[in-house]
C-alpha cells in the first residue's frame, strides 16, 4: 500500500488501554474483548491517512500537537504524526476529566 504510516503505541497508552479493558471485564469479558478489538482496529487504521482526524482543540493543550480520534461513544485516542510515523500517546475514557494533560 502507498503512503503507509508506521504506528507506535506508547507504553502509557498501552497501560491506559489495559486499565479500561480490565475495568470493563469486571462486568463482561465479552464486551471487554470486543471493545479492545474495536480500539486496536481503530488505531491500526491510522496506517492510512492519519491526518484525516482533526487536531485536539483544548485551551490547556498546545495547538496542533495532538490529533484526536473518537472510538465508540467513550474512547478518545490522541496521537501525533511525525514524518511517516504515528505516535499514539493516550487512550482516554471521555467520561473522565483530563485537564491533568496540561501539566
Amino acid at each position: 500500500m502507498k503512503n503507509k504510516y508506521h504506528v507506535l503505541i506508547s507504553d502509557r497508552a498501552k497501560r491506559m488501554l489495559g486499565e479500561h479493558i480490565r475495568f470493563m471485564a469486571q462486568v463482561s469479558k465479552e464486551a471487554a474483548l470486543e471493545k479492545k478489538k474495536r480500539i486496536l482496529d481503530g488505531i491500526r487504521s491510522l496506517e492510512q491517512m492519519p491526518e484525516r482526524f482533526p487536531y485536539l482543540d483544548e485551551p490547556y493543550i498546545l495547538p496542533n500537537k495532538y490529533h484526536k480520534m473518537f472510538i465508540g461513544n467513550w474512547y478518545l485516542v490522541l496521537f501525533q504524526i511525525k514524518d511517516k510515523t504515528v505516535f499514539v500517546d493516550y487512550i482516554l475514557d471521555c467520561r473522565k476529566d483530563y485537564s491533568w494533560l496540561a501539566r
